[in-house]
């Protein structure tokens, strides 16, 4: 199981365990998995959807923000991987 890095978390709403994305270098569609990375998060979920303003989306592209509900809380500025099986 390998990992490639896909962009970041640039915001983590606590309350509904949404984080929000940012794709730098890869893209992201649902079933697929991730493995979000930092200073205390470490965790590896599967996407089950995503949203971009607030509408479903099935794939998010370079250089798109999205928001995804996170098994655990995620901070500002972790790394997302894709998880490549």
């Amino acid at each position: 199981m390998t990992e490639k890095k896909i962009g970041r978390v640039t915001h983590y709403f606590g309350k509904i365990s949404v984080a929000i994305l940012e794709l730098t270098d890869d893209t992201l569609s649902v079933g697929e998995t991730i493995h979000i990375k930092g200073h205390t998060a470490d965790f590896t979920q599967k996407i089950d959807s995503m949203q971009i303003e607030h509408q479903n989306f099935p794939k998010a592209e370079i250089g798109q923000s999205i928001g995804i509900k996170v098994i655990a809380h995620a901070h500002e500025h972790d790394i997302v991987y894709k998880v490549i099986e």
